[in-house]
């Protein structure tokens, strides 16, 4: 009996210890600072935190097309949030290019990976463990700017009472215990942490990751740390490719100062172009003592080597990227973006306002009658890159190598307006990012390998033109060894513009300031469409409101008659040059000050 006894007592107080896991989860399901400071896989994940909210888009596929909300494009999408913006929905409680709760959020994280990464035991070597903390840090310290860079061009802007302010800036985790209630610091403030964060990552990352065959090769800076061969490829080797290396911190310094230099913002930065042009040729070195020999001739179609992707080794770099996704294989994006005769829905609708600024073959605007323009064919004797990133009426595209048919008495639903929410609104469909070879029927649907670039060194040279024209005029080359001219020249060529081996528009305006600006704004639309840049460009050149709010227009194509005609209409007050912070964080905080006007 007393056995029996003894057996129900222990029976119970197993059942009782059970219900107290159920209500009080065992203390091993808890991890705090201190248990992460054993465990480095635990904590390595508060900075991947950092990569999974990288504002770039992680997915090869996460391209946001906010060109939808510019004169660039429009959507067939009803429900899109971008042409709603556009269409006057845009406010501080309702703002689709909002990305400051979900970016602060994830620099909490980063905060909280910087103030243990000291305590963590990295590895049992003490050198690779010294080694993996640098790593580590610098890279939080590179996202943590990238952050900032990204916070700067979406929400900081003038104040009612004249200044010109970003975020608050955290640098230290917060707590339960915080004071949560801080105010935005200024723009310049903004600023200079972020190049503060930028040189720790400079300071503590290599320029590339990757294996190294020789001692000799490992970075000085590692070896006066104890590094050896072994050491150094454990920690920087090739697994760590395609993480933010010293490289990527300087693209990302460079970024910042074009905004900071641009009209919206130089007054309040202390930023001159001059910088900005020096920063953007400090990346541009990398590509060696003459970037323009080294520009990727194929930089401006990568997309197209579908094989190549597919066969991209993990963290290797096309000439053309400077940072860049992982690579995937799906057909969403071709889903999504071809025409309905392919399977697609056709959702990005290229304007004629973009179509127009494609220059004839010649280089010469279609404005000019040198440019050998036909208004009623349109399409003939044109810049190359209109066929490139543009399916227009009577474009092949699919497997198949179908014609598309986008005139208004067209026989299918690639017809212009012929079914709501599939076909073209302006007459024309989305063929940058797009595989060729995939195949997009649900019944029989084939994959493509597709890859993003987060940075593009086109992007870069781009930069550098802008800030060089500005600061030294065309044709000046400040301490470096080209100009403005030079790198759109390159640039051109590279496009397929050449009239008997040259481009005689860019030679008539080479001494021109003022036009060879226009030319390099044109170009950056160009090259960089549907990249997610169109929308910032025009608001960090401050221009005028009127081309915010520029109509957009299409073709509209009966028989032989082609006629542009209006699409839709831009709804952007004076005051939207600048994005506004979030209403729900005024609400909770009255320390912050909101953008003038919103």
């Amino acid at each position: 009996m007393k056995l029996k006894n003894i057996i129900l007592a222990t029976a119970l107080l197993v059942g009782f210890s059970a219900c107290d896991d159920l209500f009080d989860p065992a203390i091993e399901n808890h991890k705090d600072v201190t248990d992460l400071e054993k465990m480095p896989s635990w904590a390595t994940g508060l900075l991947g935190h950092a990569y999974i909210s990288n504002p770039l888009g992680e997915g090869a596929n996460s391209w946001k097309f906010t060109e939808v909300a510019t004169d660039d494009a429009v959507s067939n999408d009803v429900n899109n949030s971008y042409l709603k913006a556009a269409t006057g929905a845009w406010r501080s409680d309702n703002n689709p290019l909002d990305n400051w709760q979900y970016l602060r959020a994830s620099w909490q994280y980063i905060n909280q990976f910087l103030e243990i990464s000291e305590k963590v035991d990295w590895a049992r070597d003490q050198v690779a463990s010294e080694l993996f903390k640098v790593r580590f840090q610098g890279d939080a310290y590179g996202m943590r700017a990238l952050y900032m860079y990204h916070l700067l061009m979406s929400c900081a802007g003038w104040t009612a009472d004249g200044q010109l302010l970003g975020v608050p800036i955290l640098t230290e985790p917060e707590t339960v215990n915080s004071d949560f209630n801080k105010p935005r610091n200024t723009f310049k403030e903004c600023l200079a942490r972020l190049n503060e964060d930028v040189q720790k990552a400079i300071d503590m990352l290599p320029d590339t990751y990757g294996d190294v065959a020789s001692a000799g090769e490992v970075p000085s800076k590692y070896t006066q740390m104890g590094a050896d061969l072994n050491q150094y490829n454990r920690v920087f080797g090739n697994h760590a490719k395609n993480r933010m290396s010293a490289r990527v911190a300087r693209a990302v310094r460079a970024q910042a100062a074009l905004l900071a230099a641009s009209p919206a913002y130089s007054e309040g930065s202390g930023v001159t172009w001059e910088q900005a042009a020096n920063l953007m040729a400090e990346v541009l070195s990398d590509l060696g003592s003459n970037p323009i020999a080294a520009m990727d001739p194929t930089g401006n179609k990568w997309y197209e080597d579908s094989k190549g992707i597919q066969n991209m080794e993990a963290g290797y770099n096309r000439p053309e990227f400077l940072w860049r996704s992982n690579k995937n294989e799906s057909a969403d994006l071709e889903k999504d973006q071809y025409p309905p005769s392919l399977f697609g829905k056709g959702r990005v609708n290229p304007s004629q306002n973009l179509v127009d600024a494609f220059p004839g073959a010649n280089g010469y605007p279609i404005s000019d009658k040198r440019s050998n323009y036909n208004e009623q064919k349109p399409y003939e004797n044109r810049d190359p890159r209109l066929a490139l990133y543009i399916i227009y009426n009577g474009s092949k595209a699919g497997v198949s190598n179908s014609v598309i048919t986008t005139a208004v008495d067209g026989d299918n639903n690639d017809a212009m307006n012929k079914f709501d929410g599939a076909s073209t609104r302006t007459g024309y469909y989305l063929r940058k990012f797009l595989d060729m070879n995939v195949n997009a029927n649900p019944n029989n649907t084939t994959n493509g390998y597709h890859v993003k670039p987060w940075i593009r060194y086109t992007e870069i040279f781009l930069g550098y033109a802008e800030a060089a024209n500005e600061a030294w005029g065309p044709q000046g080359k400040g301490t470096h060894g080209y100009s403005a001219y030079d790198v759109i020249k390159a640039i051109r060529q590279r496009a397929g513009i050449d009239e008997k081996g040259g481009d005689p528009y860019l030679e008539s305006i080479k001494g021109d300031q003022d036009k060879m600006r226009e030319l390099i704004r044109n170009e950056r639309r160009l090259e960089l469409c549907f990249e997610g840049f169109r929308f910032w460009d025009l608001r960090r050149w401050k221009v005028d409101i009127s081309k915010l709010n520029e109509t957009v227009k299409g073709m509209k194509i009966t028989g032989n008659n082609y006629e542009v005609v209006d699409v839709e209409k831009r709804g952007y007050k004076d005051y939207m040059y600048y994005g506004p912070v979030p209403y729900s964080e005024l609400l909770k905080f009255d320390a912050l000050i909101q953008n003038k006007g919103w």
